[in-house]
């Protein structure tokens, strides 16, 4: 982990040895790899600092440098309208924020004025706390999928978090109840998921598509129910993916009338259960699991803590 600090508006760290020689802008551009846009923003506000001083972001870092990052400036926008929900928070820190979302929740407005959304929610939590920050969600969840999802609290974090998302560096796991019984106990579904062009919000595998790959394995059999809980996990982020993926190889979610599944429970049996990555600030190994909160219960006989 990186020896870091926060004082008042400005996120300080310790260069380690691994930094020493490379400059400033190789550590935002290639160590980060934020966007051009966050970069040429902090230059001209001259929110970065070494050892407290206006540096040349060309020069030379050296092992115990001190450098001030000025990310933590109060805003009254809040990116959207807060509004009060009771939604749990997973893991926070000043740099970000993971929530568990409930069923019948959008993660973000879809239309101008809308306030019912984890989005919202999560301006009113940090809202009620007075931390004054713009966040933005870095992926999302289908309405009435629940789970772990993960917001910035500030334009540096959004901006390096939604690399590391098309990177693949921020690992999704995600338990689903499926019909049937399967043959292969693990696997991987790579078939391309596009628009269905007779329905206006399903998806379905397609040539045309875009690339998906789904990898899953089997946790745990219900056979009285003929029933499988399955893990899966995202190399790809497409709309409805696991739900078309496994209603495509013939085991549609349980509860998912869209993709063929019975409607055993009141929604999708979808459940994103945990979010692994390297904290893009301190290095930390943030492992994060997020509890069922079906009332009544949906999943049984598997606890999210052990995926």
């Amino acid at each position: 982990m990186l020896k870091t600090n926060r004082k008042g508006y400005w996120f300080e760290i310790i260069i380690p040895s691994e930094w020493a020689g490379i400059s400033i802008d190789h550590l935002f551009r290639s160590k980060w790899k934020a966007s051009k846009k966050q970069i040429h923003s902090l230059r001209m506000e001259k929110a970065v600092l070494l050892n407290r001083k206006q540096s040349d972001w060309s020069s030379p870092l050296r092992k115990g440098d001190l450098l001030q990052i000025k990310l933590f400036e109060p805003t009254e926008d809040y990116g959207y309208i807060p509004a009060y929900f009771d939604v749990q928070v997973l893991y926070e820190d000043e740099h970000l924020i993971i929530f568990n979302k409930p069923a019948g929740m959008d993660t973000h407005p879809n239309e101008a004025g809308q306030t019912n959304t984890l989005a919202n929610a999560a301006a009113f939590y940090l809202q009620a706390k007075g931390e004054a920050v713009k966040i933005k969600h870095i992926h999302r969840l289908d309405r009435d999928t629940t789970g772990a999802v993960l917001f910035a609290k500030h334009s540096l974090a959004g901006s390096i978090l939604d690399r590391m998302l098309e990177e693949r560096l921020i690992k999704r796991t995600y338990l689903a109840i499926t019909e049937g019984f399967f043959q292969k106990q693990s696997g991987i579904i790579n078939l391309p998921i596009g628009r269905d062009r007779h329905h206006p919000t399903r998806r379905r595998v397609s040539a045309t598509g875009q690339t998906a790959v789904t990898k899953y394995n089997v946790v745990h059999i219900l056979k009285e129910d003929k029933l499988s809980i399955v893990k899966c996990q995202l190399d790809t982020g497409r709309t409805h993916q696991i739900r078309v993926h496994l209603s495509s190889i013939g085991h549609p979610l349980a509860g998912d009338v869209l993709y063929g599944g019975k409607p055993i429970f009141k929604r999708p049996a979808l459940h994103a259960a945990k979010l692994e990555f390297t904290h893009p600030f301190t290095r930390e190994n943030v492992v994060c699991h997020a509890p069922f909160i079906d009332e009544p219960p949906i999943f049984k006989d598997v606890d999210p803590f052990t995926i």
